[in-house]
């Protein structure tokens, strides 16, 4: 009995060690949080123009394009761009990205090649590299086959309060690793993030994308062709009647011998919902919202150029050809899964479906499935990994068949005997005799032995908007992105699989994720998991079962944020809306600055406010008739909307003062393209996750 006590003292002794070690770890967390919070604390009000200008400067000091050997792969990123050398059929290319770890947001403007021969990283410094970005787009150059090109992308102030497009073009020599940035004559497609770009013969095609606004993220499904050899922007006019893609963004564009081809996508639509679920009949009112929508549709882009004798900037005849949904397409449908082109297919790799979306959050599921869309047949197959074969080794009398085989056995024989009488031995004892055919050859050089590589038959853990890249039939997969609780995880790996031969997944490499600092449910659930465990050790010492596995379906903040549709089309929640305790009248409310009804922005007119705020001014309107005994329902739609208009319009000028106080300041500092995140209701910064 007392050493059962014994036991069980030390026991307690463990656990609360092990508490006191959590404790610990937790306060080091937090102080790593609060001193990020801290250093930036101004990434609010940071002059982006200015952040780029210190990039470019610092950039400026290389004095030449320098490679070099890292000791360890690039650091961990997502949104970035990853691509089998057009040049060099041992080299993979990997530039710019993100990393966002929970507090401050990351981005990267380096050129990182890996040589799958050597199993070596590389690199490349240049005074004329692109800005660090984000959500970029590459692709290799048709009849320029040994070139790279790439347009726009992003970048944000570390806490992603403000954020940057760009809508510059560039030229990747991949063979001297030079930059080059293109300006050209007339229109140019304007910035953008999350386009996607391929290549037919002399053109580079960009289509869609997404551009952010201070009041809406605003998909784009503009087309636009450049001409690499007359150095010039095509933006074909569509017939009004023909049908073309929606808008969209990170979808797949794949090269095809007469064009392109489209397939799925990402967007929010409008939709309309109640804006009072509680209230009934026509005074709930409505509201329209932008609701995630992951396309499964597919195009065809035809091209057909012009004729040889045109003038230099013709542009070729366009014309998109809806096709049929594909068949066998992953189900269900998945957003952020990635696509690379192999030989007149598509290889298309994980993906995130959303489940249910509650009060907490929206439940997602992640996929690791490995697929290939063949794009004439419009059909996908599923790829999975198999076993190699295991051929049986014969013994050495039965592989040597046929005339070959018993000349190679006479001469080893003879060999043999006179080796035996060169030692002065009978030609009995030649049997005994060990000969080296190759003796008289000579030596190669010895090869560089490669390091073993672990061999899985499982496909990389689930993730979305991983980097995808083939290159000699070998398929690689880079980063990703996955989400469980309020934590995003960036993956930072790499592996290789054979297409031809499926015969497992190599891990080239793969690192732990110790980069987050932001806040996570996990610690408040230890927590709460160590204060069941004492009570339970007090009452029994019960024992506790063994966790279970993390299920592959978790709830994601952002996916939360996304879930609120903060971001409207043109109206903003009417959830905060207050009404000041006294009014005068129903349609002349008097209102101060800070009363927390909706404010004007600056360099916005009175109807822009209203639209923005439509839905906000009916509920104060209809609040405050109900105040007075008065029946919304009384009046008619058209009246409730002009009473609520000459609300907006009086809270307008009220504020007109302080507003131009406000435009003056922003014109006087350049402020033009820097958007502000907190203005759509974003509050809860985005990171490496989101799908847009």
């Amino acid at each position: 009995m007392a050493k059962d006590k014994k036991g069980k003292s030390e026991g307690k002794k463990a656990k609360a060690a092990e508490k006191k070690q959590k404790q610990e770890k937790k306060a080091q967390k937090k102080e790593k949080v609060k001193a990020s919070k801290v250093e930036g604390s101004d990434a609010e009000d940071v002059d982006l123009d200015a952040v780029l200008a210190e990039y470019k400067k610092a950039q400026e000091e290389f004095v030449k394009i320098t490679e070099t050997v890292c000791e360890a792969p690039p650091k961990p990123r997502s949104s970035a761009t990853f691509l089998a050398s057009p040049s060099n059929s041992n080299q993979l290319l990997l530039f710019g990205g993100e990393t966002w770890n929970g507090a401050l947001a990351s981005f990267y403007n380096d050129l990182n090649i890996y040589y799958t021969d050597r199993d070596e990283w590389h690199c490349v410094t240049s005074p004329n590299a692109p800005l660090p970005r984000s959500g970029h787009a590459w692709c290799r150059g048709g009849n320029q086959k040994d070139s790279v090109f790439l347009f726009g992308g992003e970048f944000s102030s570390p806490k992603q309060g403000t954020f940057y497009h760009y809508n510059d073009f560039w030229r990747l020599e991949p063979s001297t690793r030079e930059w080059t940035r293109i300006e050209t004559k007339g229109k140019t497609p304007p910035a953008r993030s999350g386009h996607r770009m391929t290549y037919y013969k002399n053109y580079i095609i960009l289509f869609g994308g997404f551009q952010d606004t201070s009041n809406q993220t605003k998909y784009l499904n503009d087309l636009w062709l450049y001409d690499t050899q007359n150095f010039f922007w095509h933006s074909p006019t569509l017939p009004p009647a023909q049908l073309k893609p929606d808008a969209r963004s990170s979808f797949t564009f794949l090269p095809h011998e007469q064009g392109a081809v489209l397939f799925g996508g990402y967007s929010r639509v409008k939709a309309t919902v109640s804006a009072n679920k509680s209230a009934k009949g026509a005074s709930q009112g409505q509201r329209n919202i932008l609701k995630p929508m992951v396309h499964e549709d597919c195009f065809f882009l035809r091209i057909t150029q012009p004729p040889a004798d045109s003038p230099p900037n013709t542009p070729p005849n366009v014309r998109w050809e809806k096709r049929k949904k594909p068949a066998n397409a992953p189900n269900p449908r998945r957003a952020g899964a990635t696509m690379a082109y192999h030989k007149g297919r598509g290889i298309l790799f994980g993906g995130v479906h959303d489940v249910e979306q509650s009060e907490e959050g929206m439940d997602s599921e992640f996929f690791n499935q490995l697929f290939a869309w063949n794009i004439e047949r419009n059909r996908f197959f599923p790829l999975t990994l198999r076993k190699p074969r295991v051929q049986k080794k014969n013994a050495p009398s039965e592989q040597r068949v046929g005339r070959r085989g018993r000349a190679q056995a006479n001469e080893e024989e003879l060999l043999k005997q006179l080796a035996a009488l060169q030692a002065g031995s009978s030609v009995e004892d030649a049997d005994a005799m060990d000969i080296d055919l190759k003796a008289g050859q000579e030596p190669g050089e010895p090869e560089k032995p490669a390091r073993e590589m672990p061999v899985s038959m499982e496909l990389p853990h689930p993730r979305f908007n991983a980097q995808l890249a083939v290159q000699d039939d070998i398929l690689y997969i880079y980063g990703g992105t996955y989400e469980a609780k309020d934590r995003e995880y960036t993956f930072d790996d790499l592996y290789a699989i054979d297409l031809g031969k499926m015969d497992g997944c190599k891990q080239v490499f793969k690192r732990e994720d110790d980069t987050w600092v932001g806040s996570d449910d996990e610690d408040e659930d230890e927590e709460d998991d160590d204060e069941d465990e004492d009570e339970e050790d007090e009452e029994g010492d019960v024992e506790m079962p063994d966790e279970e596995p993390e299920t592959l379906i978790s709830p994601s903040k952002r996916k939360k944020k996304q879930a609120d549709e903060a971001s409207m089309a043109d109206t903003a929640s009417t959830a905060g809306s207050s009404v000041g305790d006294e009014e005068s009248e129903a349609d002349t409310t008097a209102i101060s600055v800070d009363d927390g009804l909706p404010h004007p922005r600056p360099f916005e007119s009175r109807r822009d406010f209203f639209n923005r705020t439509s839905n906000e001014w009916q509920e104060i309107l209809m609040t405050s008739l109900r105040w007075k005994g008065i029946q919304p329902e009384s009046l008619t739609i058209k009246e409730i909307k002009t009473k609520a208009f000459e609300l907006s319009e009086e809270k307008w000028w009220d504020c007109r003062e302080e507003i131009t106080a406000l435009e003056d300041e922003q014109e006087a500092a350049g402020i033009g393209e820097v958007v502000s995140l907190a203005d759509k209701g974003d509050s809860a910064p985005g990171g490496a996750g989101r799908r847009r």
